[in-house]
């Protein structure tokens, strides 16, 4: 293990707004007889993600014998042991609301007056998975060699930050975890994945609405035709139908009148969409121009904004995208399930803090500079003009 020198390690100040959420962890849940504490731990992995120097277990370890990361972090060196069987006995269940409170903070990134006029929270929800190793037995996936977990995310698709999310291994059933997350006032954007229409059901019972991609082969009883406006045609709009959803044996499950709004998708590239396995959970096209279908609930809210709405669930692929690649979420620190759900749930409120910070949502370059910055290659006055340079651009696109 090579020595890792104080001086590269910098940028305490900029977890300071987190530390108080820390410090109101139970004190049962920090385990006092310990020499490693619970709101420690958490330091130690947030430090972790924005600090290349450190590539693992062993160099956390070694960079908490610093005196500097002693003082700063109030903490004492600790053992290798003490940090991996850390993973095993604290509670990963009190993270959820940490990341809820942060992203209350975070300022909305969208200023299209269409969806600001939206009465209701407009989020996504999915899930992705996270190879995991053979020897993670919980990690439930295809076969005892390719093992996996999944992450299930609510995302707030106007603020760009997520809200909610859970750890399951990787043949958890998505709609299930949808289903257990459900809450008043959202609009929740969904794949095809989720559209059941019993799902769909529970979504109206929960006081919230949906905009659901439906599957080609979906069957309804139209009730009536919407005239579409040139703004609707504009936007791909073909079809805007009212109808009831469901073929005589699952008209019970939604019994609602719905919409269904018909969307021809133009992509003005010149590359072809690349080949995809065929699944279950969507409808798979390799061409560049397709039309599909749109299920909702918002009966008064015209096609176009709906068509707009569908088209921003793709900012969620878009997290899950940074998220593995770029935030290093493909080293597991525990090969546990609640240690590798403590990582995870770090690394959501380590974006969270980028995005707070910079006043927008993460990307590459300015993970990038905090990275540069806590290595001591950039001045404090650098980084602070920096994120000054982002909020300028920000706002003049608000104006």
């Amino acid at each position: 293990m090579n020595h890792i020198d104080e001086s590269a390690l910098k940028g305490f100040k900029y977890f300071k707004p987190l530390w108080p959420i820390l410090k109101k962890i139970p004190p049962e849940n920090s385990h006092p007889p310990r020499r490693l504490h619970y709101d420690q731990y958490l330091s130690f992995v947030l430090f972790y993600f924005f600090n290349p120097t450190l590539t693992g277990v062993r160099s956390i370890q070694k960079a908490s014998k610093l005196e500097k990361v002693q003082k700063v972090l109030g903490v004492k060196s600790t053992s290798l042991g003490s940090f991996s069987e850390a993973g095993h006995v604290f509670d990963h269940t009190l993270l959820p609301p940490m990341i809820k409170k942060l992203a209350q903070k975070a300022l909305p990134q969208e200023t299209d007056p269409q969806l600001k006029d939206l009465q209701k929270t407009l989020v996504a929800f999915d899930g992705s998975l996270l190879p995991a190793l053979p020897k993670m037995i919980w990690a439930l996936w295809l076969d005892e060699d390719h093992k996996a977990a999944k992450l299930h995310l609510e995302f707030d698709l106007l603020k760009s930050v997520p809200t909610q999310a859970s750890l399951t291994h990787g043949n958890e059933n998505e709609k299930t975890i949808l289903r257990k997350q459900l809450s008043p006032g959202k609009i929740y954007v969904l794949d095809a994945g989720y559209a059941q229409y019993s799902l769909l059901q529970d979504i109206l019972k929960a006081r919230s609405s949906f905009v659901c991609r439906l599957r080609d082969n979906a069957v309804w009883e139209t009730l009536y035709e919407k005239e579409l406006s040139p703004e609707d045609r504009q936007a791909g709009v073909q079809r805007d139908l009212v109808v009831r959803l469901g073929s005589k044996a699952k008209k019970d499950c939604l019994p609602t009148p719905v919409r269904v709004i018909e969307i021809h998708h133009f992509d003005q590239g010149s590359r072809p969409r690349p080949s995809r396995v065929s699944s279950k959970k969507t409808f798979r096209t390799t061409n560049s121009d397709y039309v599909f279908l749109v299920v909702t609930d918002l009966l008064e809210v015209p096609a176009e904004v709906i068509a707009l709405i569908y088209r921003f669930r793709w900012q969620i692929e878009l997290f899950f995208r940074w998220f593995k690649c770029i935030l290093r979420c493909k080293h597991f620190l525990s090969l546990s399930e609640n240690g590798l759900a403590i990582q995870i749930y770090c690394a959501l409120i380590a974006s969270l803090l980028i995005s707070l910070w910079s006043g927008r949502k993460p990307d590459k370059r300015t993970y990038e500079m905090l990275c540069l910055y806590m290595q001591g290659w950039a001045s404090d006055k650098e980084l602070e003009e920096y994120l000054k340079s982002l909020k300028k651009v920000e706002k003049k696109k608000v104006s």
